[in-house]
């Protein structure tokens, strides 16, 4: 995988929290420290078109006699979410 190279501005405040993430060990640089917070949008992302598929799906199926508590749980839409 090539890498590309980005030059990007943040305010001082945004310097002193990355450079504080970077400090605790975390992170071996800043490049990591982006890098770790694209791929959590990323993540984040996916999982927010999945649920929005459910949704969709869910709304489409009409309504249900199921207990909020019974749906969550044959579902596990829960692990999902958290």
């Amino acid at each position: 995988m090539s890498m590309q190279r980005k030059t990007i501005t943040i305010t001082e405040q945004m310097d002193n929290w990355v450079k504080t993430q970077v400090n605790s060990g975390k992170y071996g640089n800043d490049s990591e420290y982006f890098r770790d917070l694209i791929r959590r949008d990323q993540n984040r992302r996916e999982a927010e078109t999945q649920l929005r598929s459910m949704l969709d799906e869910a709304e489409a199926s009409g309504t249900s006699d199921r207990t909020p508590q019974a749906i969550w749980a044959a579902e596990k839409v829960y692990d999902l979410l958290f």
